[in-house]
């Protein structure tokens, strides 16, 4: 399995957790707006790997990776929430934050090394044009 199959398959893995998670919960009132949050932003960790494996260039991959960290992020938040409001204080909630926290390293690590080698690209696109210039005059 490659590296990036394996995070779109720890991510897809997540969001159904989570989901399963919460869909247990009672929708008490106020109650129904924190899992609905919890719901859109761990499902839209996969959701935007998804669309950057089918990016056009290298930027519209980092600009989705990017957005998907930023996912990660939010449903770390909010399964913060849940539980320091004692919405659902089992073990796999405390798994399930910890296992947000982790992805979004990962999806961090991904940006930085990719928004390297477009550096490293522009430094070595430089460098040609410069020797050319160079040897021509």
């Amino acid at each position: 399995m490659t590296d990036s199959q394996n995070i779109r398959d720890r991510t897809f893995a997540f969001a159904c957790a989570v989901a399963k998670r919460v869909l247990r919960l009672q929708p008490r009132p106020g109650i129904r707006c924190l899992i609905d949050q919890l719901l859109k932003s761990a499902t839209s960790v996969g959701a935007n790997l998804e669309e950057a494996k089918a990016g056009s260039s290298k930027r519209e991959f980092i600009r989705y990776v990017e957005i998907s960290l930023r996912e990660a992020r939010e449903a770390a938040y909010w399964l913060r929430i849940f539980a320091a409001l004692e919405l659902d204080s089992s073990q796999e909630l405390k798994e399930l934050a910890q296992e947000a926290e982790q992805i979004a390293r990962i999806l961090g690590a991904i940006v930085v090394k990719s928004k390297l080698r477009i550096s490293a690209g522009y430094a070595l696109f430089a460098f040609c044009i410069l020797n050319f210039a160079l040897v021509v005059s």
